[in-house]
């Protein structure tokens, strides 16, 4: 397939890698086009500019956030001016339902298409091709998007023909991962203050009724402290609960939960933690605790 990359951060670089791997024709964009031209050896091409990377079929965006994506999507020279009728722009990235909306809007009336696809699963998954990609558009659509899913990702999943719907499953998913992160780090608080390592702990609760890969990834980082470098960090982190929460004010959910993990990756911020992992917010609970870092 001939493809158009926009983002080659520590997700979207890897994605991109992958894709050029399974052998699709791929044009990368960078904001800092160093990181395009580090793919170049397997045979990416460079794009100086984004309306280069939009000579495709599809156009695939994995960006920070909705000021990022909006910047490149309706720019005079972006997305929505460059792309040619019936192409399809496949968002990846976790943005809010609101410029989701916006989009799949904007594009139809441009004659275009547009897809979300954000996904599941951190850089090591990433660059294993092993994230789980959750899909909404056109059914057609969706379909035709498979081969560069399947270059991506190991289990594509699609939830409806609404593009915002799968934004909506993402955040939402985020948000609970992100609680699971509280959860942990105030009861390896509790146990460790007991005098039980945090291990011994993680161990216990990830080999019997929390065998899930969020806890044990996210286990195993709050048992080591090991926050450094950052897989997802806090900055994004507080962004994802804050879309979690703009989607619960325009549908009048109360999300108490998440008012509180929003608070506690402020504070995280506040502490000069914008470099760490989101998963340093266990650090919080140790400190509340009376316990200092063993790193």
């Amino acid at each position: 397939m001939k493809i158009g990359f926009v983002g080659l951060g520590l997700m979207g670089g890897p994605m991109a890698s992958n894709l050029l791997k399974a052998g699709h024709e791929v044009t990368l964009y960078n904001r800092s086009v160093e990181k395009a031209q580090a793919l170049a050896a397997l045979g990416g091409k460079v794009a100086r500019e984004i309306k280069d990377a939009c000579d495709a079929e599809i156009v695939i965006s994995m960006l920070a956030n909705d000021g990022a994506l909006t910047d490149v999507a309706f720019a005079p020279d972006g997305l929505l001016a460059s792309m040619k009728p019936g192409a399809i722009h496949v968002s990846m990235s976790t943005i809010s339902i609101a410029i989701a909306e916006r989009l799949t809007e904007a594009h139809q009336r441009a004659g275009q298409h547009f897809v979300s696809a954000p996904v599941f699963g951190r850089p090591d998954a990433a660059a294993a091709a092993k994230l789980f990609v959750v899909v909404a558009g056109k059914q057609s659509i969706v379909e035709r998007l498979q081969p560069a899913f399947a270059a991506v990702g190991q289990l594509t999943l699609p939830v409806s023909e609404n593009p915002r719907d799968a934004n909506l499953i993402k955040i939402c998913g985020n948000f609970m991962i992100g609680s699971a992160i509280e959860a942990m780090g105030e009861a390896a608080a509790l146990v460790r203050k007991a005098g039980i390592a945090p291990q011994t702990f993680i161990d216990v609760m990830t080999s019997t009724v929390f065998n899930a890969p969020a806890y044990k990834a996210y286990g195993g980082l709050i048992a080591k402290e090991q926050y450094s470098p950052a897989g997802f960090t806090a900055p994004l982190g507080y962004k994802d609960v804050g879309l979690a929460l703009e989607a619960a004010t325009s549908l009048q959910v109360p999300m108490p939960l998440a008012s509180l993990l929003r608070d506690r990756l402020l504070r995280l911020l506040a502490e000069g933690g914008e470099s760490l992992d989101w998963s340093a917010i266990a650090n919080l609970s140790a400190s509340d605790a009376g316990l200092t870092s063993r790193s």
